[in-house]
């Protein structure tokens, strides 16, 4: 009993990972080769005599230091397996969020049918903690589902009298907003400029929504690499908001909580114009004519 009871051999937290319907002797062995018990035999045999064998759940463990057999049986019975986390930045679009999925080693895909990428802005960007072994479609659901309840926990305590009328309308105009800023305190700025325009019956021409349309959403680095074009303005897609009235038709990215709370509460502005200041925000202006100065005071930022 005392080297039940003994400290464990190593001295230092180790982590060790126990094979799906790993008998008891392969569970012995692994924890011998990890330096967690001294000796493979006493474990095992340990084990025979309380009836653990059976009892012990597959998984990827931090045993902790100095462990006692008892200790370490305690924490496979519970199945204390290690949580880690995986951390999904805001503003991706669907396809970018399935390719770092993809890169994640600790999850596993066991039918190629779950390669199908979600629909546009149905994902919560956030940190979500994860074990090996996690299906992917499992963790997508997880996300889908967030957003869901995120969207309608939100949309539920909304500012009233905005121009969106839907929880869908509130998805896809915060996509646009989340790609137009990183600023955390422009958002409800430049969420009441796009609530103004729309309004007014204004196109909303966002130059986010005119990549989107060129690319999809595909690829890591969504982007151009380069300027806009003049005829990339003038080309009609669904989502070029220089071409359509109102709202695209889905999202052109997946939000966070706080671009969907910024396009829910607007600030209270009459801007209808806003421009890159040079410096990481924007300018904002009611008039076009001072708009037009803003963007004059822009270029000469660029030369």
């Amino acid at each position: 009993m005392s080297l039940y009871y003994g400290a464990g051999a190593n001295n230092g937290v180790a982590r060790v990972i126990i094979p799906d319907g790993a008998s008891l002797s392969l569970v012995g062995r692994v924890l011998k080769r990890a330096g967690i018990v001294h000796k493979a035999p006493l474990f095992i045999g340990a084990g025979r005599v309380f009836g653990y064998g059976t009892r012990i759940r597959a998984g990827e463990y931090d045993i902790p230091a100095f462990a006692t057999m008892a200790d370490v049986f305690i924490i496979l019975r519970k199945g204390e397996v290690v949580h880690h986390p995986l951390t999904i930045a805001e503003g991706l679009t669907s396809a970018q969020i399935m390719q770092v999925l993809s890169q994640n080693e600790l999850l596993v895909v066991p039918d190629e049918s779950e390669n199908a990428i979600p629909a546009e802005g149905s994902l919560l960007p956030e940190t979500y903690y994860i074990t090996r072994g996690t299906l992917r479609g499992q963790l997508v659901e997880r996300m889908q589902k967030a957003q869901a309840q995120t969207l309608a926990t939100l949309w539920a305590g909304r500012q009233k009298d905005l121009p969106i009328k839907s929880p869908y309308e509130a998805l896809i105009l915060a996509s646009i907003i989340e790609k137009e800023t990183g600023q955390v305190r422009e958002r409800n700025h430049i969420a009441a400029v796009f609530h103004n325009r729309l309004r007014r019956n204004m196109r909303l021409q966002s130059d986010p929504t005119i990549i989107y349309g060129l690319t999809a959403g595909r690829g890591l680095e969504i982007g151009l690499g380069r300027p806009i074009l003049r005829r990339e303005i003038e080309k009609h897609t669904p989502y070029n908001t220089y071409r359509i009235d109102g709202l695209p038709p889905t999202p052109i990215a997946n939000v966070g909580r706080a671009a969907l709370l910024a396009t829910l509460h607007p600030s209270s502005s009459r801007a209808l114009y806003f421009v890159a200041d040079g410096a990481g925000g924007h300018r904002f202006a009611q008039t076009l004519a001072e708009h037009n100065a803003n963007v004059r005071a822009y270029r000469k930022t660029q030369q």
